[in-house]
């Protein structure tokens, strides 16, 4: 179905508004439930005695392993995007509920797999789809609402936790988590039906300002290479808190109404930093942004090393969570800009790379278990580690900015 192509003054705000809040759904659903409930539910897992600690590791590995996958045979698949995303949502609906349904670990496994694969289709897919229309409709700063949405699915999800801890034991949850993921995904479906493609890809030029062009010639491949390699970094630094940040804070409170505030606190920063950032973009360089966030990142993942109580877990999730979903925005904006004609591709390439550097996270601290004095330790190993990663990408985004502002 294609749309009429519109002049860009007849093109109505209400519309770039909805196709904005479909896809911001969209990212909720598949990433704030589909890909991380399970970081507030693990815990609630343990308590109710149906999951041993050793098994959360693998099923945390078995999602991050299919994240890969996913990012790596999406642009092999044959669908349109937004046909893509209707596929995904629908599916992450299904093995949802499915974990709530089956008491096996390894069909846990096997479905946090799918889930891995699933959200990382429904992230390209609505990333595509979504910056396709933003630029076709002349609406750049729109795009924090899209990608808001990741942290609205945390909030979500955690909220949704904290409040069934003492009224459903865990595997209910998981059900009507699903219930509830259902309900979120009629909008996207509906609305990428009815507009699955922009009238006339990239036929009308978003007006940005020349500080957000990050390097000279950015509708070409140049420095894509090196940016995929930054994002990889991105998914190595982050996956580390990401996960272990609620478990840090249960060491400190055994109260889920306390230490479980850790994931939504994540998550309402993540909303609020993407929002703040597309306000105020057209007058920064998207590079040096980039970079500023992996320095911020870097010591929200090097504090609870230096400092542990819960004062510095909640500063850990401010830091990492308002800047997970900024660094997400921009490197998916940069990379598209750069590859204008075939972005499904290079945003699967990116998204491959962030899996796979977050598919090391787990198994850093399960080598640093091997020579470490106890799990603690490797941890903060660990955390050390990806800080250094963070602060050396941070240092090469950073030059590549400089460098091309000098062209």
């Amino acid at each position: 179905m294609n749309t009429p192509a519109l002049h860009p003054a007849t093109r109505p705000q209400h519309l770039a508004i909805l196709i904005a809040t479909a896809a911001m759904l969209s990212l909720a659903l598949a990433m704030g439930i589909g890909r991380f409930a399970f970081t507030p539910l693990f815990p609630l897992m343990l308590r109710d005695g149906v999951l041993r600690s050793d098994a959360g590791a693998w099923l945390a590995a078995s999602n991050y392993l299919g994240y890969l996958i996913g990012a790596l045979c999406a642009s092999r698949v044959r669908l349109p995007p937004a046909r893509l995303l209707t596929l995904s949502l629908i599916c992450i609906v299904i093995v949802t509920a499915a974990i709530g349904i089956t008491s096996s670990e390894w069909a846990w496994a096997v479905l946090r797999f799918l889930a891995g694969v699933f959200s990382a289709w429904a992230l390209i897919a609505t990333s595509a789809w979504g910056l396709g229309w933003m630029a076709n409709l002349a609406r750049p700063r729109l795009t924090g609402l899209i990608y808001a949405g990741v942290g609205l699915g945390i909030v979500a999800a955690g909220v949704f936790c904290l409040w069934a801890a003492e009224k459903m034991p865990a595997r209910a949850m998981w059900i009507v988590l699903a219930c509830l993921a259902s309900l979120v995904a009629l909008l996207p479906l509906i609305v990428s039906f009815y507009f699955p493609l922009p009238p006339v890809a990239n036929s009308v030029a978003t007006p940005v300002n020349a500080a957000q062009v990050s390097a000279s010639a950015s509708t070409s491949a140049s420095g894509v290479a090196g940016l995929i390699i930054c994002y990889g970094m991105f998914g190595f630094g982050y996956i580390l808190p990401a996960t272990y940040l609620p478990a840090q804070a249960r060491q400190l409170l055994d109260d889920p109404q306390i230490f479980g505030w850790a994931w939504p606190v994540f998550g309402m920063a993540a909303a609020a930093s993407t929002l703040i950032v597309a306000g105020v973009l057209g007058k920064c360089n998207r590079l040096h942004v980039w970079a500023t966030s992996h320095v911020l990142m870097a010591v929200g993942v090097i504090l609870p090393c230096i400092w542990l109580s819960m004062t510095s877990i909640v500063l850990a999730a401010l830091f990492v969570g308002g800047n997970f979903m900024v660094i997400t925005m921009l490197g998916m904006q940069e990379a598209r800009a750069r590859v204008a004609a075939n972005p499904t591709a290079v945003l699967a390439r990116m998204t491959a790379s962030f899996a796979f550097g977050q598919l090391l996270g787990p198994v850093v601290v399960a080598l640093m278990n091997t020579f470490a004095a106890d799990h603690a330790s490797a941890l903060r190993y660990a955390l050390q580690l990806a800080t250094a990663c963070l602060v050396a990408s941070a240092i090469y985004l950073w030059r590549r900015a400089e460098s091309a502002q000098r062209l």
